[in-house]
């Protein structure tokens, strides 16, 4: 590491050239002197090319997986991890064993063995491994975290938590997209494990203990197809009076290109795609079919009860199919209670006014909100991860290997009392 302008200047690998590791890899455009992108690895030669090119990596730093990577031996401090779900433990074990920090995407891993295979080798080999649980950054969350650590609602009782998925999210990630089997991830795990996150993270290292859940996938399936529709949009009859078109979502929208574009040529190279390239792309790929007709399996709706050492109790609620995506919380503890949604960026802390005359005492917090869609979470993730790198100990947002875990933990019981219809003990 270099020193330029008092800070070290820290030098990163990006390993799978995904929207969420460029998105995260872009600290170093605003903020060079203290992050440099010196190497790629990337299986699609043309994306690998195009972002080799925006970082300035030179062509011998360019290789097309985590394993050749990790066998040129290290050439930086850290690697930023942004592979596909099911493959984040297979990429993650060579570069921890090569000498790298790792920032990893969520979630970690799909089973418990995975998990606890890549903990005993970041505790073998002493390397940092921090998880991309990016709500803990959100100013909205973080604005809470402050208040429940300076004892504002006393002890926590009860946490309840709600994510809305948006229809059209949920249609492009988890019935046409690559997150719609079960057998790859569950969705509460590929949806909702930062949620889960917030749950542990607010009860501050007190440990979950019993797991209940219910939910299923019962909208979207092929009985509930509408008259006249067929098995893809650009040649159905009823697309342009269709929520759910894939054509309007894609082109008439631009909603998720990084999804519904990807492959395409021309977007992978950066160049403008024009709607008639858009329609012919989305038409032939996974993201043409129609959401009655695809061979998902994931839930569209899912509850979560989970109960704490210490007696508290939390509740998390995952539905689909909402206009807009939402995510709301309500704490309640046992001097006063916070309830708050983060789109809005607001949160009421509410008290007991009995001494003072009042019902409640209640405060009304407006959090000042900007950048991307985890409510600015994303870059103050990396600005903390190298923080934790440099040696200067993190913030109250961070979060370590053992800590992410508990949130999978949660969503593995999850998932197996849902479908085994039984409470499920969390070891």
């Amino acid at each position: 590491m270099g020193a330029v302008h008092g800070f070290a200047v820290i030098t990163a690998v990006l390993v799978g050239l995904g929207h969420r590791s460029v998105g995260y890899a872009s600290y170093a455009d605003a903020h060079p002197d203290e992050l440099q992108i010196v190497a790629v690895a990337e299986p699609d030669p043309v994306r690998r090319a195009r972002y080799a090119e925006r970082f300035g990596v030179a062509v011998d730093a360019c290789f097309e997986d985590a394993n050749a990577l990790a066998e040129a031996g290290k050439l930086a401090d850290v690697a930023i991890n942004g592979t596909m779900d099911e493959i984040h433990v297979k990429t993650t074990i060579p570069l921890l064993e090569a000498g790298y920090d790792v920032l990893l995407e969520k979630p970690i891993a799909p089973c418990k063995d995975e998990l606890r295979s890549l903990e005993e080798v970041a505790e073998r080999t002493g390397q940092k491994v921090v998880i991309c649980h990016v709500l803990r950054y959100a100013p909205f969350y973080l604005a809470i975290k402050e208040r429940v650590a300076r004892g504002e609602v006393g002890d926590i009782m009860h946490i309840h938590t709600t994510e809305n998925v948006s229809y059209h999210h949920m249609a492009v990630a988890f019935i046409r997209g690559k997150w719609n089997r079960r057998d790859v991830n569950p969705m509460l795990l590929a949806k909702c494990c930062h949620d889960l996150d917030l749950l542990c993270w607010y009860k501050s290292g007190i440990q979950p203990t019993k797991v209940a859940s219910f939910g299923g996938r019962h909208f979207f399936v092929p009985e509930n197809a509408p008259e006249g529709c067929s098995k893809r949009c650009h040649d159905c009859g009823i697309e342009r009076n269709c929520e759910f078109s894939a054509l309007r979502h894609h082109v008439d929208n631009a909603w998720w290109p990084f999804y519904a574009l990807a492959g395409e040529s021309r977007y992978e190279s950066g160049q403008d795609v024009s709607d008639e390239q858009k329609v012919a792309h989305v038409s032939a790929s996974e993201y043409g079919r129609c959401v009655w007709h695809c061979d998902n399996d994931v839930v569209d709706r899912q509850s979560v009860i989970v109960e704490f050492e210490d007696g508290c109790v939390a509740t998390h609620d995952m539905v689909t199919n909402s206009a807009k995506g939402v995510r709301r919380i309500q704490i309640t503890g046992t001097k006063g209670e916070i309830f708050g949604d983060m789109i809005e960026g607001k949160f009421t802390l509410s008290k007991p006014g009995a001494t003072s005359g009042d019902e409640a005492l209640v405060e009304e917090v407006d959090v000042d909100l900007h950048g991307d869609h985890h409510g600015g979470g994303d870059l103050r993730l990396v600005a903390d991860f190298l923080s934790v790198v440099r040696g200067e100990g993190g913030s109250i947002s961070t979060t370590t290997l053992s800590d992410s875990i508990n949130s999978h933990l949660i969503a593995y019981a999850a998932d197996i009392a849902m479908h085994e219809e039984r409470v499920v003990s969390i070891d």
